[in-house]
C-alpha cells in the first residue's frame, strides 16, 4: 500500500497553497534548496528535517507530518464489511479511482466515477449481473470522466448526476437529495475547492448496519488533500463542514490512493 502523496508532496501542496518560498522553507527545515526540491520531488531527504518548524511555516500540523514521513498508513481496512462496495483502478498518466455499488438483493447498482478506462466496469457489472443505473460524477475533471462517452453508448438508460454548471438541470445535484438504489440510500455534499464543481456522496443504509461510506473524489486522500485548484483554503473549509462531521467509521473512498476513515484522517492528516 503507498499513499497518493508522499511527505514531499504534502509540503509542496502546502507551500505553494501559504505562498511561502522554497527559499524560507529549506531554512526552516534545515535544508538547502536543491535538499528541498529532492524532498518535494521523492519523498526522501538526505539528512534530518525539522518538519515541526517546516509546518508552522505553511500551516501543517507538525506531528503529524513527522507521522507520514516516518511511514504512517491507514492501514489494511477490512472492505468486506461493504460487500456491495468494489473499487476499480485505471491508468494512463497517472492511476485513479473510480468505484461501483450495488443492492445485494435488486442488483440495481451505482458508478461513482468512470475512471481512463470502461473496461474494467463493464466486466464487474456483466460478472454480477447487475443493473447500472446511475452514473455520479464527483468533479468533471479528465481522469475521473475520461470513459463517459462509451458507457452512456453501452449502458444508455444510466442516469447521470454531477455538480458540473454546464450539465442539463436534470443531471444537476440538487441539496437535499435523496437517490434510492435498492435499500441503499445516496446522498451529496458540496466540496469545492480542488474543483468548482467538486462533490462528495454519502451512501448509507448498508446490510448489517455497515458504517456509512463516502465517495470523495479528489477532495481528500489518505494523509493528504487534493491541489486547491479552486482553493485549498475553501477546500479545507469544507472537508472540516462535509466530511469531518460524517461519524468516524465512515469509509473514505477517494479518487487516488488507498481507502482510509473519517476518523483516521482526523487524527492523522497534516493539513488539519
Amino acid at each position: 500500500m503507498e499513499l497518493e502523496d508522499h511527505v514531499g508532496d504534502i509540503i509542496r501542496k502546502a507551500r505553494q497553497a501559504a505562498n511561502v518560498s522554497k527559499d524560507a522553507v529549506a531554512s526552516a527545515g534545515g535544508l538547502s534548496v536543491a535538499e528541498l526540491e529532492q524532498l518535494e520531488d521523492a519523498g526522501t531527504a538526505s539528512k534530518t528535517v525539522d518538519f515541526q518548524k517546516v509546518a508552522a511555516l505553511i500551516g501543517l500540523s507538525g506531528e503529524k507530518l513527522k507521522r507520514i514521513a516516518n511511514g504512517w498508513l491507514p492501514g489494511d481496512i477490512d472492505t468486506s464489511v461493504w460487500r456491495e462496495v468494489r473499487q476499480l483502478t485505471t491508468a494512463q498518466r497517472l492511476s485513479v479511482n473510480c468505484y461501483l455499488v450495488w443492492d445485494e438483493v435488486t442488483r440495481e447498482a451505482a458508478l461513482f466515477d468512470t475512471g481512463w478506462d470502461e473496461g474494467p466496469i463493464v466486466k464487474m457489472v456483466e460478472e454480477n449481473r447487475l443493473e447500472l443505473k446511475h452514473l455520479f460524477i464527483t468533479h468533471t475533471h479528465e481522469d475521473h470522466v475520461a470513459a463517459i462517452t462509451p458507457l452512456r453508448e453501452r449502458f444508455p438508460k444510466m442516469r447521470l448526476h454531477s455538480s458540473a454548471k454546464s450539465a442539463p438541470p436534470e443531471q444537476r445535484n440538487r441539496a437535499n437529495d435523496f437517490i434510492h438504489l435498492g435499500n441503499l440510500r445516496i446522498t451529496n455534499r458540496e466540496t469545492p475547492g480542488h474543483a468548482e464543481d467538486g462533490v462528495t456522496y454519502v451512501i448509507g443504509n448498508f446490510p448489517e448496519d455497515a458504517p456509512n461510506v463516502a465517495i470523495v473524489g479528489d477532495c481528500i486522500f489518505a494523509g493528504s488533500i487534493g491541489r486547491g485548484f479552486v482553493s485549498t483554503d475553501l477546500l479545507k473549509q469544507k472537508i472540516r463542514e462535509q466530511i469531518f462531521t460524517l461519524p468516524d467509521e465512515t469509509l473514505i473512498c477517494p479518487g487516488h490512493g488507498p481507502y482510509t476513515r473519517v476518523g483516521l484522517e482526523k487524527e492523522n492528516n497534516p493539513f488539519f
